[in-house]
């Protein structure tokens, strides 16, 4: 079983900045993969960015280029600048070994 808490998120103007981190605890596997996906109510959960274990990143068209997922060991860490009122959502990390788990999700708003 793993556990994983989160933290950061807020509300923040556009263009402004908000850094999220999120620890992994338990039966970690030493090769997994972790970082976030978003929730906006009515729509389908959107992969913001992840990377494993091993360095290898991987990012939605719509955050590139302003969002920065990095890790040490098993806390992953989401910087996101430029932000807009568009990545107004819920940001749930995830963790994934052989089977997914999910945190309790932080809510990210931008005000324009």
């Amino acid at each position: 079983q793993v556990r994983l808490v989160e933290s950061g998120g807020g509300l923040v103007q556009s263009g402004g900045s908000l850094r999220l981190s999120c620890a992994a605890s338990g039966g970690i596997f030493s090769h997994n993969v972790m970082g976030w996906y978003r929730q906006v109510p009515g729509k389908e959960r959107e992969l913001v960015a992840l990377m494993t274990t091993s360095g290898d990143r991987n990012y939605a068209d719509s955050v590139k280029g302003r969002f920065t997922i990095s890790r040490d060991k098993n806390t992953a860490f989401l910087q996101m600048n430029s932000l807009k009122p568009e990545d107004t959502a819920v940001y749930v990390c995830n963790y994934f070994d052989e089977i997914d788990y999910w945190g309790q999700g932080t809510q990210v708003t931008v005000s324009s």
